[in-house]
C-alpha cells in the first residue's frame, strides 16, 4: 500500500463514512451477523472486544475525537452490512480446523460459514488413541465406556435429539476430571465449564449457552435443585426458548448445549419427584481407584496428544448412536445407578419397597389417605421427613403403571362414601 494512501471511506475533517468502511472490512474479513452473534468461516466470533481494537486500529488515523464511541457505531452499521435472517445449524455437518465433515458423504476440505467449528483436524489416518482407550478402560466398565463414546460422539453435532445428559460419578481420585480436559481440547470455545445449579437458578447463565455445543459441571454440587424445569427443557429443547441477558429485553433463542457432569453424587431435586427429570439423565459410575495406582500429572496434556484419534473414536459413537434411532447404549449397572438415585431422591420409592405396612395385592384396595397415614408412620419409624400428601398422592398416580396399581375414585369409606385411592395395593393389619 503506498505511503499516503488514504481510504475511500476517509471523508476529511475528522469524518468517515462507515458504510463504505464496513463494506471493504467485510470484503477482506468475511462475517455474517444472526442470532445475536457474528460468524465467520471459524464458527463463532467470541471475542468483540478484539473486533473492536481492529476497527479501531484502522480509523484511529483518520479521527480525532469520540473514537470509542464511532468505533462501536461503526460496529453497529457492520452488523447490518452482514445481517442474515438464517445461519443453519447443520445437524450432519461437523466443522473441523481443515474442513467440514459431512455425515452422508465424508470429508471435504472445504470451509464455509458455520455456527461451530472444532479446533481439531480429520485425520482418516490418526493412530488409535492408545493412551485414551487405555486411561477409559481403568476408569469405567467396557459397556459404561459405549456410553461415553456415544455421548462424546452426540456432542459434536448441534441437535437434542437423544435428550439425555451425562453424569459420571465416583468417590474422588479415579480421573474422571480428565475427560473435561480432553472435551475442553476437542470442543475449545464451543464449551463452556459451569454449574448446572446455576443454569437452573441464574436467570442470566441460560442465554451464555446460546451457541454452544457442551457444557461442562466438573463438580456437581451435591445439594438437591429447588427446580428442574430449565434443566429438563435445554435438554430436551427442540424449540427456541426465552433467554436473558443484563440490560436486554428477553429474546427467543435456540439451545442446543449439552450438560455432562462429574461428580461424588448424583443430581438431585428438592421438589421434582417426577420419573421425567430422572428420565433425562444418564449416570455411570467409576472404578475404584486401585490403592497402589500411581497418578500422572501430565495425564491430561498426553490425552490431549492424541486427539485426532480421540476425534474418530467419538465420529464412531456418533454413527452408532445414530444407527440405534438416537438411544444410548445402556449398562445394566447404569440402570442401577438411576433406580438407586431415583430411590435417594425420593423416600416413597423406599416406603413402597417397605414391609408390614402395605402389601401389594391385585384384590386389594387402600384409600389416599390410608396410605398417607401409613407412609408418614414409615418417614417417623425410620427418621425420615415425609414429603406433603399431594407429592405421595401425585407419584402414586404418575407411576401407577410400575406398582400395577389402578387409580380410582371408588374405594369404599363407609357410610355410602367412596374416596380417592388405588387397587392393587393394601394396607398391612396395623393401618
Amino acid at each position: 500500500m503506498e505511503e499516503n494512501y488514504i481510504p475511500e471511506w476517509v471523508l476529511g475533517g475528522g469524518h468517515i463514512d462507515e458504510g463504505a468502511f464496513c463494506r471493504e472490512y467485510l470484503y477482506n474479513n468475511p462475517m455474517v451477523y444472526t442470532d445475536g452473534a457474528f460468524f465467520t468461516a471459524e464458527g463463532k466470533v467470541n471475542c468483540l472486544d478484539q473486533l473492536r481494537k481492529e476497527i479501531y486500529e484502522e480509523v484511529a488515523p483518520y479521527l480525532t475525537r469520540n473514537i470509542p464511541r464511532k468505533v462501536d457505531a461503526i460496529l453497529d452499521t457492520m452488523k447490518m452490512e452482514c445481517y442474515r435472517q438464517k445461519l443453519p445449524y447443520q445437524e450432519t455437518v461437523i466443522h473441523l480446523a481443515n474442513g467440514a465433515y459431512k455425515l452422508e458423504e465424508g470429508f471435504l476440505p472445504v470451509k464455509t460459514f458455520c455456527r461451530y467449528r472444532l479446533p481439531v483436524n480429520y485425520n482418516e489416518n490418526a493412530p488409535e488413541p492408545k493412551l485414551w482407550l487405555e486411561f477409559l478402560d481403568q476408569l469405567l466398565e467396557p459397556e459404561d465406556i459405549l456410553t461415553l463414546q456415544e455421548f462424546m460422539g452426540y456432542c459434536l453435532i448441534p441437535t437434542t435429539a437423544a435428550q439425555k445428559m451425562l453424569i459420571i460419578t465416583g468417590r474422588g481420585g479415579e480421573g474422571k476430571s480428565r475427560i473435561g480436559v480432553v472435551m475442553r481440547a476437542l470442543f475449545g470455545t464451543n464449551m463452556s465449564t459451569g454449574s448446572i445449579a446455576k443454569v437452573e437458578q441464574s436467570p442470566f447463565a441460560r442465554a451464555d449457552l446460546e451457541h454452544l455445543l457442551v457444557m461442562v459441571d466438573d463438580d456437581l454440587k451435591m445439594e438437591a435443585l429447588k427446580g428442574t424445569n430449565y434443566i429438563k427443557s435445554i435438554v430436551t429443547a427442540e424449540v427456541p426458548m426465552d433467554l436473558e441477558r443484563k440490560g436486554i429485553q428477553s429474546y427467543q433463542g435456540q439451545l442446543n448445549v449439552r450438560f455432562m457432569a462429574f461428580g461424588n453424587g448424583t443430581l438431585q431435586a428438592l421438589h421434582d419427584r417426577s420419573y421425567g427429570f430422572f428420565r433425562r439423565q444418564i449416570i455411570l459410575s467409576t472404578k475404584n481407584r486401585p490403592a497402589d495406582r500411581v497418578d500422572d500429572p501430565f495425564l491430561g496434556k498426553r490425552l490431549v496428544e492424541e486427539l485426532e484419534g480421540i476425534f474418530l473414536w467419538c465420529l464412531e459413537g456418533l454413527f452408532r448412536l445414530i444407527g440405534q434411532d438416537m438411544q444410548f447404549t445402556i449398562s445394566k449397572q447404569a440402570r442401577r445407578n438411576m433406580a438407586s438415585a431415583i430411590a435417594e431422591g425420593n423416600n416413597m420409592v423406599h416406603f413402597l419397597r417397605s414391609q408390614g405396612y402395605i402389601r401389594f395385592d391385585p384384590e386389594g384396595t387402600a384409600s389416599s389417605r390410608g396410605l398417607y397415614g401409613a407412609y408418614k408412620d414409615w418417614c417417623e419409624d425410620n427418621m425420615m421427613t415425609p414429603l406433603g400428601s399431594r407429592t405421595f398422592f401425585s407419584f402414586l398416580t404418575q407411576n401407577a403403571p410400575q406398582y400395577q396399581l389402578i387409580p380410582t375414585n371408588a374405594i369404599p369409606a363407609g357410610n355410602g362414601k367412596f374416596v380417592r385411592g388405588f387397587r392393587g395395593i393394601r394396607l398391612c393389619g396395623r393401618f
